[in-house]
Parts: structure tokens; sequence; C-alpha cells
């Protein structure tokens, strides 16, 4: 033993007491530095169902030490166990788990009095939370040495072929760079070299113990925890590589039970990804609801792995409508608001088109803050023929510095890249969010979505991205609901690659739930119908269903005062047909004025009123 390291405390469950151990600098069969847990200190006496299969050996020698006695009952601690004599582990994490009785991140559980964690005493380790990974080496196959030597070694390894002896743990990014371009100067091309410096940098300096680990062989993701520091090593087959020493789980978990998000970083080309993102959904891969919502209420630790794996876990739900907003959207029927909402749910996007005058602006934007929860979760945006992808996603615009007002060009995200961020935070991931495109036909949309084009259709998959060179995939809960005007012959820009991609929902005249929107909008305001039948007569006078006009232009109080309807047609309405029957040589006020559809409503109710007064042989 040492005097080096001070004295650390673990806190049981439910606020229990606490345990006492002390860091060693010797190290464990799995390369992490021991460490002893002191006796007299408490014990669970319970273990969680999932702690023999995360963590077998800890799980194991818990077993072996209630058999010795050297963890019994006590009247010491009335409802604990309690160690009785000191007991010697390979890493911080099984002297933790052995008393909780669960697997345990022994790096951030164990602290001082003051409450500074274990993990910020390590000289080569960097500070701040557990961070996730995951591994790959592009020379070795998913059949073979990963299996035999990362699961079956205990390790990880990164290839670094022609890397220099002697390059150590923690090691700067800008001198990792200046090593890089001289050992690789002529072996990778200039794409690689930023590469290797990120993922060298990575696996040497900002990896630490108590983080976990992934690996992807033969369609299972194996999840453990690193045990210890980095060092240059020879693999089995010749090779120079990085190596960690790891704890596995002793099960992998198969890929296509695994969660969307995650299978999205799964599919990046790396050899090492950064998978914090997703750590609290691979932390609790193996533990039931139950269990994780016991181990939140046990925990004094807010951010600790059970309630980030809680958070994580939380399901993503659109609520269902219902008649209230059945009568607040005018809609006919529910069923066809709940077959919208599933349409939304399966598909992910969504185009509502028709004529101009449906509502679906309207009706895109209602829907999406009902099913998103409010307004916040919600961005409006319109295309025109202008607009491309940097206005879209991102790209490099000038901006001004607030320091030194100086002007320079600087990658700027656009809105779907502002709300796939926003969607894709820890604690929005399980709310929708909804991106709406108005008038999405009237851009360019190849050029508009650029490589997106496949994420619409591809979800878990990730691509790399333009500007930024990202990997990037669109979240799960992110949504999108476009509205296309039919009468704007743009729409012959929507290529069949695009209307794969989308459900559409047609918004028109002839069909619910707009057919009798007037009606039923007009009856529940108290106001008189005749609207309602002008405008189904003007309808009925265009031959094009793409130009015929949408109930929306009278659905405005400016239309009921006086001379309302009159201004609406002349100035509204009138103007559209004209331009559709630009030199056709239609009189367009004969044919559509007020005083000719007057006259045929008209002519339509008077033998209505006549069958009351005349005798059935009267015909």
């Amino acid at each position: 033993m040492t005097d080096e390291y001070p004295e650390f405390l673990l806190r049981l469950p439910r606020n229990g007491p606490l345990a006492r151990g002390r860091l060693l600098t010797e190290k464990g069969t799995n390369g992490s530095q021991k460490m002893v847990v002191l006796a007299g200190s408490p014990a669970r006496p319970e273990v969680v169902p999932s702690f023999p299969l995360r963590m077998p050996s800890s799980h194991r020698l818990r077993e072996e030490l209630r058999e010795r006695g050297t963890i019994k009952e006590t009247t010491t601690w009335p409802g604990w166990l309690e160690v009785v004599s000191d007991v010697e582990c390979n890493s911080p994490s099984a002297a933790a788990e052995i008393l909780l009785g669960r697997s345990a991140n022994g790096w951030l559980e164990w602290k001082t009095a003051d409450g500074r964690p274990l993990a910020d005493f390590l000289e080569q380790a960097s500070a701040g939370p557990s961070r996730a990974w995951l591994v790959r080496d592009p020379n070795i196959t998913s059949t073979g040495p990963v299996d035999q030597m990362w699961l079956s070694q205990a390790c990880v390894t990164l290839a670094a072929d022609r890397l220099r002896p002697g390059v150590a743990p923690g090691i700067s990014k800008e001198q990792l760079r200046v090593i890089v371009d001289e050992d690789y100067e002529s072996a990778a091309a200039y794409s690689q070299k930023p590469r290797f410096v990120e993922e060298f940098h990575a696996f040497l300096s900002r990896m630490r113990p108590g983080d976990t680990v992934c690996v992807f062989p033969d369609g299972e993701l194996y999840v453990g925890e690193i045990t210890g520091e980095a060092e240059q090593a020879t693999s089995g087959d010749g090779r120079s590589v990085l190596r960690r020493p790891v704890e596995w789980a002793s099960e992998g978990y198969p890929y296509d039970k695994l969660p969307e998000e995650v299978q999205q970083k799964l599919n990046t080309g790396h050899d090492l990804v950064d998978l914090t993102a997703v750590k609290g959904i691979l932390d609790g891969l193996w533990s039931s609801d139950d269990e994780l919502k016991k181990a939140v209420e046990e925990s004094t630790d807010t951010s600790g792995v059970a309630v980030q794996a809680v958070v994580a876990r939380r399901d993503l739900a659109f609520p269902q409508p219902d008649e209230a907003l059945r009568k607040r959207l005018n809609v006919h029927d529910l069923a066809w608001l709940n077959e919208v909402r599933d349409l939304l749910w399966d598909e992910r996007q969504l185009i509502f088109y028709g004529p101009p005058g449906t509502g679906k602006t309207y009706l895109a934007q209602e829907l999406a803050e009902f099913l998103g929860g409010g307004p916040e979760h919600v961005k409006l945006i319109q295309f025109h023929p202008s607009y491309a992808y940097e206005d879209f996603f991102e790209g490099f615009r000038p901006r001004e510095d607030p320091d030194t007002h100086e002007v320079a060009f600087r990658l700027t995200p656009g809105p779907l890249r502002e709300l796939a961020d926003q969607a894709r935070m820890e604690g929005n991931r399980h709310i929708p969010h909804f991106l709406i495109i108005d008038e999405i036909n009237r851009a360019n949309l190849a050029k508009v979505f650029g490589e997106l084009y496949f994420l619409l259709e591809y979800r878990k998959k990730s691509v790399r991205l333009t500007y930024s060179g990202e990997e990037f995939a669109l979240p799960r809960n992110l949504f999108v609901i476009g509205t296309m005007n039919t009468a704007d012959r743009s729409i012959a820009l929507v290529d069949a690659a695009m209307r794969r991609r989308f459900a559409f929902v047609e918004l028109s005249p002839r069909v619910e739930p707009t057919r009798r929107l007037l009606w039923r909008w007009l009856e529940s305001e108290g106001i008189d119908t005749e609207p309602a039948d002008l405008l189904d007569a003007l309808n009925a006078r265009v031959d094009d269903a793409d130009f015929r006009i949408g109930p929306s232009y009278l659905m405005k109080p400016g239309a009921y005062r006086e001379g309302g309807l009159e201004r609406i047609w002349r100035t509204k309405i009138l103007p559209l047909l004209e331009e559709h029957h630009y030199g056709d040589g239609v009189d367009i006020e004969k044919r559509y004025g007020l005083a000719a559809l007057r006259a045929t409503v008209a002519a339509r109710r008077a033998p209505v009123a006549g069958d009351i007064e005349e005798s059935p042989g009267a015909r």
C-alpha cells in the first residue's frame, strides 16, 4: 500500500453509509491500478439482476467473498453487510461493484471527502466526465482476430504502424501533428493525416480509465470499460499498435435491437469514434427499466450512469389527436387526423399538396405544435428559387467578429442543422421536433438537400458533410412537413427521388377535409352559408383541379364586414383565375364574378323552393 493517494469514499444506495478505499500504484491483471476496500466498509445485501451478465468477474469475486465470510451480515450497519477485512481488487470499478452489487464506474463513484472523483488523481487522465468510444481496426475482419484478441485478451488497439516509439499518453494535439507529418510523410495522403492526429490524440490523451468502450464484431456490439493507460505495443500479427486494457461485458448486443441513435453512430467509417452523445443508452443496454429507475431512486448523484440511461431511454411518442383538436381544425373526421399522425410516425416526412387557399401551412403548423408539444419545437422556413444547401443546412457566410469587428467567412449552421442539434440534445430525444418547409417545390430540391437526400430515406445511416467534414445523421425525433402549391408549375422540380421519400396528403376542394371545410367553419361561427355555395359554384366552373380555389380566402373576419366578400373576390380570387386563363380569351368576370355565381346559386335554390308550392303533377 501507499500513502500517495488520499482515502476515497463511496456512498451506498438510498443515501446509505460510506465505504472507504485506497488506490494502489501497482496494476492488476486487467491493466488498471488496484484498489483496496478497507475493513469496516458497508456493502449492499443484494445485487441487481443484470450484475452477473454485465460484470461477471466482479460478481464472482463478491460471491467468493460472501462464501469466505469476508463480506457478511453485521450489527455495525443494520440492514447492510460489512467487509470485515481489507479486500484487494483489480480496479476501482471492481472495488465499487462488490460493494454496490451492480456495474459501476469506480473512477467517478469513489470520491474524496471534499467530493473530488478518483479519476482526477491520475496523472495521464483528462479532466471532465467519462466518455464513450467505438474502436475499429480496418485491417481486422469481423469474424477473426477481433473476437480472439480484443475480447479474449481484454483490450482494444489502434493501428500505429509508423508512429515512432516513446509517444506518451497526455501528448498534445499540436505535438502529435508534427510527429504524424514526419512519421507518415510519404505513407499517408494529406487527407488522412488530420484523421490520424485526431484518433491518436483521442486514444492517448482523451480516453481515460472508466470510459465506456465499444467494439462491433460479427454483427454484435460489445461494451466494456477502459481500465488502464495507453501504451505502445505489438499486436499478434506483428504490427505496431496503441493498446488500452478493457474489462468487457460477457455478452454482445445484437445490432438490430440497438436503438436508432446507436446504429447511426456505428455506421461511421472512422477507426475511433466518440460515442459520448449516446453513452447513456450504451450504459443501460443490459438493464431493465425497473432496474434503472430503482438505481436512480437510490442514487444521490444526479449526473450518474443510471440517470443518464433513464433519460436516454425515455420513449419518443406522438399524442393521440382528440375531438377538441378536430373541432379546432374543422376537420371532418377524427380518423383523418389519426391517419396523418400515423403517416408522419412511419415515414417521418410528409407533404400537404393542393391548390392555393386550402390551409396547408396552417394545418402543418397546428399539427406540428400539437404533436411536438408546443411551438418551441417547431421551425418554419420557406423555400424560393435562390434557396441553396448553404442556406438550408450549413455553409460559409460572412460574419463579423464581435471583438475585432473584422468580417470573415465562418461555417454557419442553417435551420435544419440548428433544429437537428436541438433535437439531439440529451433532454430532448423523447420530444418530437418539426421542420416545416413552406412552398417546398419552389427551390431546386437536389441542390438544397445535397447529401441529405440519402438521410431522408436511410434514417439509421450517417453521411460525411460537405463543409464541416463531420459525420451526420438525422435524429429519430426530427420530422419534416412540407407544403406544395399545385397551381405553381415549379412542381415539376419535384423529382421521383423526393416523391419516394415523402408521404403525400392531398388538401383540395374536391376531397375532405377541405371539400366541406368552409361549410363547417361558417356553421361554427354562426354565419350564413352563402359564401360556401358561391365557392362551390366557382370551383365547379374551374376545369383544372390544381387551380380550384381553397376556402381559407373566405375564412377571415374581413370577408364578413360590409363589402368584404366583394373585395376579396375582386382582389384575391379573380386575379388567380386571370393568370390561369391568360391568353385563353375567357371573360373572367362573366364566368367567375360574384354576380354570375349568385345567379347560378339562386337558380339551384329556386326549384327547391318551388317544390314546396307546386303539386307533384306540376312537373
